[in-house]
């Protein structure tokens, strides 16, 4: 038994049926078909027996040609119903035989079971008790052998009648014992024919036939020497009966048997303790830093830097030489980005290389693996194709995500339009100071007298107008480049902040989420199968 079936059963058919109906909708698609077909027919066929009713108890004689169960079935019925044979199989069709006044008209349409026979007035220990009589389950006929299939699996109880020349029969065993390992509760063996044996050789069998049967996986299961042509036993069996029909619980237990089985199949596909595996920081950053790569954003940051300087050299740079900076096309032009193209969704941002992808590839495959560890199969598989699927959906995604970014806000730093005055100032200085020289080297070559010039400290007032404003442009203009540079790196590291915040976004949305659904059906399927244990 698994840790899920190790607990006490304390939850009601009906919990442990919808906790089925969960686990089967969850391993629709994820897990293989046959489990997930035969989860669903389990699930459907108990609803549907339930809705039959439990106050009538479906009891199946089966067994091979020859021993005795048409037998058995005419001595609990007390009247020669079906055609008793030795030589070939003589029960083509199933037959029932009912006790007790209730309808059981809709069950055995359900069990498709054309022929049947009501005692209404016979044993009341039987009251409710549907008995059936099978066909050879190693009948020559394929036809005989499919019916014993098919109410194999719908049946309440099971009383397998065995003789003492096949009772260890491989056919029986390996063909239905043992895929019923898990219904002893819902299970009687018959030894008939004992009347043949001393007492000596019916221990013996019994023994043997016990011991056989704990092989099979099949603890508890009574074991009954009978002979249904001299009565032997007969009360034994019919004491069993009787208590299982009194008890109303057969068809509850092999409802309950038959979730077991399916939940005892679906297991392998579930490990609740591994339930640590968590993305580390260290697997998204990876993931950031692929995506980010692949996305461009190293180059639009430093496109950022490039345009904040060219942008602060307009504002704060010499203004001789300011307008050379206007020839320079602007780095987040070019690449379509911030003020230049407010409105667009794309970029012109270079595609992502090979080897960009294959970082992209890399980075969700570590994911898929650190999200998956630990887990049985389909999980890693399913991990691994949600990441392998993904570098189409989100790459083209990046694009957009750094479009939306807004790299740049537009907004300038106030002291560029101080410096921008005083700039201007300085400018004004140095014309006025080189018109003003200018018009004293006019008057001196016209040999006109020139008026007094006032000076500081001995050098004239438009040398140093024109001088100190030349140089002072120059050196101000030297500062505030230094000041941009630090500023541009600071606009830099803010706008891979921002990409690096709407990449991280695309990441969980396009990969994190999609590899965490998957891991949270892994835990739901878990959790579902726990509650259907019961």
């Amino acid at each position: 038994m698994t840790p899920l079936r190790a607990r006490g059963r304390t939850l009601g058919l009906d919990e442990r049926l919808a906790a089925l109906r969960e686990a089967v909708v969850v391993a629709e698609g994820r897990l293989e078909e046959r489990l997930v077909a035969q989860a669903t027919e389990v699930h459907e066929r108990a609803g549907r027996r339930l809705g039959l009713g439990s106050e009538l108890t479906v009891v199946a004689l089966a067994g091979a040609t020859g021993s005795g169960k048409s037998s058995l079935f005419n001595a609990l019925a007390g009247l020669e119903l079906a055609d008793v044979g030795v030589r070939r199989p003589t029960t083509a069709v199933a037959q029932a035989c009912v006790w007790g006044e209730d309808s059981a008209d809709d069950l055995l349409e359900w069990l498709g079971v054309p022929r049947r026979h009501r005692l209404g007035e016979a044993d009341p220990r039987f009251d409710g008790m549907v008995l059936l009589d099978l066909p050879d389950h190693d009948s020559i006929e394929l036809a005989h052998r499919l019916e014993v299939d098919r109410l194999v699996r719908l049946v309440d109880l099971f009383v397998w009648v065995v003789d003492p020349q096949k009772y260890a029969d491989a056919a029986l065993h390996q063909r239905y014992l043992r895929p019923l390992a898990g219904y002893s509760s819902v299970m009687v063996m018959a030894l008939n024919q004992a009347d043949r044996l001393d007492p000596v050789a019916q221990t013996k069998l019994i023994d043997d036939l016990g011991a056989l049967l704990e092989d099979d996986g099949l603890q508890g299961v009574p074991v009954l020497a009978i002979s249904a042509a001299s009565g032997q036993g007969l009360d034994d069996l019919e004491a069993v009966l009787a208590e299982r029909v009194a008890q109303r619980r057969a068809a509850a237990e092999r409802l309950a048997a038959d979730v077991e089985t399916v939940v005892a199949s679906l297991d392998p596909y579930c490990r609740p303790d591994a339930g640590k595996r968590r993305l580390t920081n260290a697997d998204r950053a990876a993931l950031t830093d692929a995506l980010g790569a692949a996305a461009g954003v190293d180059v639009v940051a430093e496109a950022v830097r490039k345009a904040h300087r060219r942008e602060a050299g307009l504002a704060t740079g010499w203004p001789f030489t300011r307008w050379l900076r206007r020839l320079r096309p602007n780095p987040l032009a070019r690449l379509h980005l911030g003020s230049a193209n407010p409105e667009s969704g794309r970029t012109s941002i270079p595609a992502a290389t090979p080897v960009q992808k294959a970082r992209v590839e890399t980075a969700l495959r570590r994911i898929a693996e650190s999200v998956s560890a630990g887990l049985p199969e389909p999980w890693p598989s399913r991990a691994r194709e949600v990441s392998a699927a993904t570098p189409a959906t989100v790459l083209p995604e990046l694009d957009r995500a750094v479009a939306e970014a807004n790299v740049t806000d537009g907004r300038r730093p106030l002291w560029w339009g101080v410096v921008r005055g005083l700039q201007t100032l300085l400018a004004i200085a140095a014309g006025i100071g080189f018109l003003w020289l200018g018009v004293l080297f006019a008057l001196e070559w016209l040999q006109i007298p020139r008026p007094p010039l006032p000076e500081v400290r001995r050098v004239p007032v438009p040398t140093v107008l024109l001088v100190g404003g030349l140089l002072a442009g120059l050196l101000v203009a030297a500062v505030s480049g230094q000041l941009a540079r630090v500023g541009a790196l600071r606009r830099k590291r803010a706008a891979e902040a921002k990409m690096r915040e709407r990449i991280n976004a695309v990441a969980e949305e396009g990969v994190i989420r999609p590899l965490e659904a998957e891991m949270a059906a892994h835990d739901q399927l878990c959790r579902a199968l726990e509650r259907a244990a019961g």
